[in-house]
């Protein structure tokens, strides 16, 4: 738990700040899994901490949420041309991915149960960036790597908005969220 409240704090994801008064605060809450290796044998403990989300009213607490996703059939086709086109693949995968994600909206959430500031105990977080559980965390994290992406001189598909292109004389290289 106190190693995903350092990653926050690496991250700014958030600032304390006095409750407001006419502002609602979103609860949070810690969600444990047990990581395992190929044996099924018990290797990392993870602990997350995430937004309470379902209590967020729309145009409120957030305006769009949705977030491209690859299909199913998209992640076919580019396995099939890497292997038509024999590409080297590579799979990663963005530790704290939604951290990453600013929001626009004002948002606040309470303090996590069981790490309250000792001298602020009253006192809620403003996020600046999102939080797991959080209705428009999938698209802030979306936005903000595929500007980077076309920042970096990728194109983005025109049918599939989650593939993205960059070619340089005779090497390409696609990435795929």
């Amino acid at each position: 738990m106190q190693e995903e409240l350092n990653q926050f704090e690496r991250s700014e994801v958030w600032e304390l700040v006095p409750r407001p008064q006419n502002q609602s605060v979103i609860g949070t809450r810690w969600v444990f899994r047990n990581k395992t290796d190929e044996n099924g044998i018990i290797f990392r403990n993870k602990a997350r901490l995430v937004a309470q989300g379902f209590n967020q009213e729309e145009w409120i607490d957030y305006e769009e949420t949705f977030a491209p996703v690859a299909r199913l059939e998209a992640i076919r086709m580019l396995l099939a041309f890497a292997c038509f086109k024999d590409f080297v693949l590579y799979q990663m995968d963005v530790k704290s991915a939604f951290l990453n994600g600013f929001i626009n909206e004002k948002v606040y959430v309470e303090q996590p149960p069981s790490f309250k500031s000792f001298n602020f105990p009253n006192h809620v977080f403003k996020l600046k960036k999102a939080l797991y559980g959080l209705k428009q965390a999938p698209r802030a994290w979306y936005e903000r790597l595929s500007k980077f992406l076309l920042k970096k001189g990728f194109k983005m598909g025109k049918i599939d908005t989650t593939l993205f292109i960059k070619t340089k004389e005779n090497d390409m290289l696609l990435v795929q969220i």
